[in-house]
């Protein structure tokens, strides 16, 4: 049977190109844009986790924008707790790693050590590689300044590419002031916009969008309070468990396969990191390479079974949304098409794109 059950007039086709043409002009808008929106989109996703925090606080602080403040100064000074004993065990463990990597490549015995465990000539390949400028760097503690500098210019690319120099690491903290502005401003409105924007609907159309918006805010629920609880979580369980067995860079892996959790399942990737930083601590304390790497496997392994049958279930429920592979395609796509922009905005987007299709075309 054809799909095609109405005749392409030339109307039609006018209007499916002016269609086009509007989606390729806010595309190219956002892209311009996207300098100035980055702030703001942060500030945005940060307000939509925060706010159910923030209305259980106002039921201790009748006013809203107390009840913001409070809720920050609680935040800001879990994190700012969280900092002050973070970040010096990780520049500690950079520094440490930067020093393993120089003896690595200086030892002389290292090619015998590494041929017990790999192929002749991994050494060699593992000699390249801690010998590459960009590694080198990464572990130089004395270009930790730089890395900030690196970080804010992807942050707010609009706001540091007026200033240089000595100022970028200034400017990028009032950037950040910018962004702490956003987000009290959102939240002290959140709940009134919640309500008020409903008006705006025009009763013809007030029942399809209620129903899309009521989809996208299952999915949104789904991914981004629930997924980034689900991911600080495994982060830190990994921190623990490799600080646990001695694991270089142990922290910072941690933390790292966490952020990779973000998307379900994709902390697998973790894997190769690990197996390095497993192969430098055999050489380091001359352990055997395959009890610490079964080690850094069993630990893979708990993590996956309490995240599977505690965390998910109690935190997220039944999984709603787009599955990996969807998630993945979805950030590869509206990344290339919008950069940082992009990946901030593209499972909202895409949530409410899908939401939006099987709305129009009863698609279950």
């Amino acid at each position: 049977m054809s799909l095609i059950t109405e005749k392409i007039t030339f109307d039609r086709f006018v209007r499916l190109l002016i269609a086009i043409s509007l989606i390729w002009g806010i595309l190219s808008l956002l892209g311009y844009l996207s300098s100035v929106l980055i702030p703001f989109a942060i500030a945005l996703l940060i307000s939509y986790i925060l706010n159910p925090f923030v209305n259980f606080t106002q039921k201790f602080f009748r006013n809203r924008v107390v009840s913001v403040l409070a809720s920050l100064l609680i935040v800001l000074f879990i994190l700012t707790s969280f900092g002050f004993v973070i970040i010096p065990m990780i520049i500690d463990e950079v520094k440490h790693m930067g020093f393993l990597l120089k003896n690595l490549v200086n030892e002389t015995g290292m090619d015998k050590k590494i041929a017990d465990y790999f192929p002749e000539g991994f050494s060699e390949y593992i000699k390249e590689f801690a010998q590459r400028e960009e590694i080198i760097s990464f572990f130089d503690a004395d270009k930790i300044t730089e890395l900030l500098n690196t970080t804010f210019e992807k942050i707010l690319p609009g706001v540091l590419g007026v200033f240089s120099g000595t100022l970028n690491i200034i400017i990028g903290f009032f950037g950040m002031f910018i962004i702490l502005l956003y987000i009290i401003f959102l939240l002290v409105d959140y709940n009134n916009f919640l309500q008020s924007w409903k008006k705006l609907i025009p009763p013809s159309y007030e029942k399809i969008v209620l129903e899309i918006i009521h989809d996208f805010e299952i999915a949104m629920n789904n991914y981004f309070r629930a997924q980034s609880l689900v991911a600080f979580l495994v982060g830190v369980l990994f921190a623990i468990g490799f600080t646990i067995i001695g694991l270089p860079m142990s922290i910072l892996l941690g933390l790292f396969i966490g952020m990779l959790n973000m998307i379900p399942y994709l902390q697998i990737i973790g894997l190769v990191p690990a197996t390095f930083f497993a192969l430098i601590y055999a050489l380091e304390t001359n352990s055997n390479f395959w009890v610490v790497i079964s080690m850094v496997l069993l630990i893979f392994a708990v993590i996956q079974i309490i995240q599977d049958a505690i965390l998910v279930p109690k935190i997220m429920g039944t999984v709603t949304g787009l599955n990996p592979a969807g998630i993945l395609l979805s950030l590869s796509i509206w990344g290339k098409l919008l950069g940082m922009l992009g990946l901030l905005i593209a499972l909202p987007l895409t949530y409410l794109l899908l939401s939006y299709y099987r709305r129009l075309l009863r698609i279950t």
